[in-house]
């Protein structure tokens, strides 16, 4: 396994390809659907106007995100009423639901990591060509344990998203991902899909 500290550089991104596992340290940052559709709507398609603390708080993702890791999370989060984070379950989040968001908000920011599980579609693997970029496929079922990992949480904006859909700002040790779409063109949902599909229709011949 490969140890990678974050955030990523072009020359770490080009030198993965599909199927090698990987151990992420550094600090990454959780966002899901509310999250992502709040960054297109109102920094990239510009669809509605910054309120309140929108701003500052796309300032500070910019900065988190240059080079970072976005993981597809939705965790459980301990200490709420204290202030005093800390995270109890951190499993991913099915990542299908980003991809029309996702390909745009990587050229934004410029995301080079997407963390979830099930996989991405065409439109962010060719983000993934351009940037360049990787998504990381994480361990399903392993909520508990992948929240190990997770040494502190370091801060949370738009929590009045709810705590699943908030941006979670997390330093990480040793997270545990395998590359399943890579910089270089190659997805392995892609390659199963194409193969499950002459499966199925071999059987019905």
């Amino acid at each position: 396994m490969r140890s990678l500290k974050l955030p990523l550089s072009a020359e770490d991104v080009r030198s993965l390809k599909v199927g090698d596992p990987v151990a992420l340290s550094g600090v990454m940052v959780t966002g899901r659907d509310t999250a992502h559709k709040w960054l297109i709507d109102t920094f990239i398609a510009k669809m509605r106007p910054a309120q309140g603390d929108d701003m500052g708080v796309y300032i500070a993702l910019k900065s988190l995100l240059d080079g970072g890791v976005i993981y597809h999370c939705g965790p459980v989060v301990a200490g709420l009423d204290t202030h005093q984070y800390r995270f109890v379950a951190a499993g991913p989040t099915t990542s299908i639901r980003e991809e029309p968001y996702q390909g745009d908000v990587m050229r934004h920011l410029n995301v080079r990591g997407v963390i979830g599980k099930g996989g991405m579609g065409a439109k962010t693997l060719q983000a993934c060509r351009e940037v360049p970029g990787l998504y990381l496929h994480a361990i399903g079922g392993a909520a508990s344990l992948i929240a190990q990992t997770v040494k502190r949480v370091l801060g949370v904006y738009k929590l009045d998203f709810g705590v699943p859909e908030a941006f979670w700002v997390i330093e990480v040790q040793d997270f545990p991902v395998v590359v399943t779409m890579d910089s270089h063109g190659g997805s392995l949902h892609a390659d199963i899909e194409v193969k499950s599909a002459a499966a199925l229709d071999a059987l019905f011949r």
